[in-house]
């Protein structure tokens, strides 16, 4: 039976826990306060390490995982992009742009398949559908790139263009389509400029209205909206890009 080391066991580390255990596999957690080195010591050729941590956890702890480890990373975050694992050194790790929601106390709930690509890619896909929830293989470079963007896109319009609207995804696009549509290209600029890559953002707007209709009743914002907001303007002040609608709803 194969191994799968978990780093983080937040709300979707033991979702992806529980797909593991049910499709074969021995899932070995390493929580905040355990040494990876020691945990690598005694596991030093896992069929895969899933680092399931926060976006905000998420340099710190690729900038400690162990060298034996690296070839057999597994990477879920949101606002995830090939510049976060170059960075690390990682050249070809599994990714995932997770499309399921799991709250405290509440079954995930897929919106569309996750596309995951990768040396992992099967494992991951089988942990999931054995727990019902959808996943689907892309290939590694530009259809992955091409998931993560969309992915992107759908969290930060969302997020940054509730803000000012509040309600559900389907009130977004009905009620405030011009305003998505006006941080969606803001984003999207930004999304360009990290990954020096122009998106066809026609394909990217349909890509957020498909998960629109996966879960109409999604809520807008949340909790870490200021903070992607805040983050996105960093990063267009990094590139000298202008997004006035980013900078009017950041007051």
């Amino acid at each position: 039976m194969s191994k799968v080391i978990v780093i983080g066991l937040g709300q979707l580390g033991r979702v992806f826990a529980g797909g593991l255990l049910r499709s074969g596999h021995t899932v070995v957690p390493v929580n905040r306060t355990d040494d990876m080195l020691t945990v690598a010591h005694a596991h030093p050729a896992p069929a895969l390490v899933l680092v399931a941590v926060g976006e905000n956890d998420l340099h710190a702890v690729l900038g400690a995982v162990p060298d034996v480890w690296k070839s057999r990373v597994a990477l879920i975050q949101n606002e995830l992009l090939p510049r976060d694992w170059l960075a690390h050194g990682l050249a070809d790790p599994t990714v995932i742009s997770v499309w399921f929601e799991k709250k405290k106390g509440i079954d995930a709930k897929p919106l569309i398949a996750s596309p995951v690509a990768g040396p992992g890619a099967g494992l991951l896909c089988r942990a999931l559908t054995s727990i019902d929830l959808p996943c689907r293989e892309v290939a590694p470079g530009d259809a992955l790139l091409f998931e993560l963007v969309r992915k992107n896109v759908y969290i930060l319009t969302t997020n940054i263009a509730g803000l000012r609207t509040g309600g559900t995804v389907t009130e977004l696009w009905a009620q405030h389509e011009s305003l998505a549509r006006q941080v969606a290209n803001d984003v999207m600029d930004i999304q360009d400029a990290l990954t020096g890559t122009r998106h066809d953002r026609a394909a990217l707007i349909a890509g957020m209205r498909e998960a629109f209709d996966g879960d109409p009743n999604h809520g807008c914002t949340g909790r870490s909206a200021p903070a992607r907001l805040a983050r996105a303007i960093g990063h267009a002040d990094a590139f000298g890009l202008a997004v006035p609608t980013l900078r009017e709803l950041a007051g």
